[in-house]
């Protein structure tokens, strides 16, 4: 999950600190590049990565991520949950997805407190692509309904561009170009977000990855991160997952810690 970026608050694994942190965590195949993917296939989210998957959820099908958080800042930690992002196929190739409010508080009493923004955005995986090239693009925004602490208070809206290439091996390349424009403050600010990542399918059920995160503001210095995490299929339809971090600039987290469950219901139309 990416999210939006609104406020203090960019992305899950930024999670409770003033900068936000949604996740691959699913391997994506090739085969998703030869058309739009049906429920026959396994179950693929935006999480535990950061990177957003390259697909769509099946057309007539919804889908459910959760996810909690552990953000460790110096002299102050905060827990970010439920990360609850809701996806629901209701055309070829297009999803509509929802980010809904997560609470973050500080443990230790220090630190912005409060619900996040109601973020809906629609996803659109592109066709006619080389074998093994998935590629998809998601519109979104944020709408000012959290506490202003945590998502400010202005409407955010977002572009984000998913990508992945199959590398074979049971290796796979992806990343993601993110922008989104923070409208809620007395300077409206644009926020660049790229990131790359390495998949590896371990078993048929299972990958892990590693992935790189860098955050660049027109204002303020830059935060870049690393990101470590894998999933595991319990069924076609059900996924559990985790990831662990470490900030590599100043500005960035200590570190970041998550685990996360999703679910996907079937034939709904």
């Amino acid at each position: 999950m990416s999210r939006p970026e609104s406020g203090s608050r960019r992305r899950r694994f930024f999670a409770g600190v003033p900068l936000i942190a949604t996740l691959c965590g699913a391997p994506w195949v090739a085969a998703f590049a030869d058309g739009c993917p049906d429920t026959s296939q396994d179950i693929v989210t935006d999480r535990p990565s950061v990177t957003n998957s390259s697909v769509v959820v099946p057309t007539g099908s919804l889908q459910m991520e959760n996810g909690v958080n552990w953000t460790e800042h110096p002299g102050q930690g905060a827990l970010d949950g439920p990360n609850t992002r809701v996806r629901l196929g209701f055309a070829d190739c297009t999803e509509m997805l929802v980010d809904l409010p997560d609470y973050t508080g500080g443990v230790d009493g220090h630190g912005p407190v409060g619900f996040s923004d109601v973020a809906p955005a629609i996803k659109h995986q592109f066709g006619g692509l080389p074998q093994g090239t998935n590629l998809s693009a998601t519109v979104g925004l944020a709408l000012p309904t959290g506490a202003k602490a945590i998502s400010g208070s202005g409407y955010n809206p977002y572009l984000q561009f998913p990508w992945t290439q199959d590398l074979g091996g049971g290796w796979t390349a992806g990343g993601m170009i993110s922008v989104t424009w923070l409208t809620g403050q007395p300077v409206s600010e644009t926020v660049f977000q790229p990131s790359f990542l390495i998949d590896r399918q371990i078993s048929p059920h299972s990958d892990v990855f590693a992935e790189y995160i860098g955050d660049y503001q027109t204002r303020g210095l830059p935060a870049h991160a690393l990101n470590f995490g894998g999933s595991y299929r319990l069924t076609q339809t059900q996924q559990i997952d985790f990831h662990a971090g470490v900030g590599l600039t100043r500005n960035s987290p200590d570190y970041f810690v998550g685990i996360g469950y999703s679910l996907r219901f079937d034939g709904l139309r």
